[in-house]
């Protein structure tokens, strides 16, 4: 404030003792020094705020490096410490995608294999009733289930008249392939078997009946028997509803499964390991 009054004293001060233009030039030689000091400092203050985001980058650039530097250490310790361990790591990882690899090649050939031998049954049982006879494939495993109806004298284990020609369908493709070997299956219903039967129960008239086709593929068709076994399964694997005579009729079946041949499927795995090496 004194100054305010001592700078104004010295102007009318000046002004009584200097003429009028000169003291025009030295009010507006003030007013430009005034202009020139708030814009100076405006820049510091610009200065002073870029000053301190300036020192915030430099805190994270520096945290930032120490943490690269910390972690550049812990690889360099790691890759000391567990080289062989990180290469015997990776060379199981690799061991591991060869042998997906070779599975999976694998697999494919046997589904290969698998889908031609299904077209080939579907072929040979070609004008047949699809009620009667069918070819599914469950998990790899090829099934050939056939109604008692074609093969048997009803509640006997005794062949009937169309039994030769529908199972001489079937033999002539297992013939033809050999190598495969397959499990004949006696299903019943679970109706008790009369009294005067000449077996005791279901159990056994399945095992018969199942023993029936497998020795007529023998004897009548030269298959030999060292690729058969017979299983009974009695009641106990209905594929349908035994309260009804159509779900009855279901039950009572001959299924041939076609075993699948896991040597040569663990073969086919180890040819695509010793490829990939």
């Amino acid at each position: 404030m004194k100054k305010g009054i001592v700078l104004v004293g010295s102007i009318l001060f000046l002004s009584s003792c200097v003429s009028k233009s000169k003291f025009t030039e030295l009010q507006n030689q003030h007013n430009e020094t005034s202009d020139e000091l708030s814009k100076t400092r405006m820049e510091l203050a610009a200065c002073l705020d870029n000053k301190k985001n300036a020192k915030k980058e430099i805190d994270y650039l520096k945290k930032t490096n120490y943490q690269l530097l910390k972690n550049i250490g812990n690889m360099s310790t790691l890759s000391k410490k567990e080289a062989e361990n990180l290469e015997r790591s990776l060379a199981q990882i690799k061991e591991k995608d060869m042998t997906i690899n070779s599975l999976q090649n694998a697999i494919n050939k046997r589904d290969s294999v698998t889908f031609a031998l299904v077209t080939r049954l579907k072929g040979a049982t070609v004008g047949m009733d699809d009620e009667d006879i069918s070819i599914n494939v469950e998990k790899g495993v090829v099934y050939v289930s056939i109604s008692d109806k074609l093969l048997f004298k009803s509640g006997s284990s005794s062949m009937g008249s169309d039994a030769q020609r529908v199972l001489g369908k079937v033999a002539q493709v297992l013939k033809a392939q050999p190598e495969l070997e397959f499990m004949v299956e006696g299903h019943t219903d679970n109706k008790a078997v009369m009294s005067s039967a000449s077996f005791k129960d279901n159990w056994e008239l399945s095992a018969l009946r199942a023993a029936s086709v497998v020795r007529s593929l023998q004897t009548d068709f030269e298959i030999d028997p060292k690729r058969m076994t017979v299983a009974g399964k009695g009641e106990y694997a209905p594929i349908g509803d035994n309260d009804s005579a159509e779900g009855r009729a279901m039950n009572r079946r001959t299924r041939i499964v076609i075993l699948p041949k896991l040597d040569e499927f663990y073969n086919l795995i180890e040819e695509g390991m010793a490829q990939a090496k």
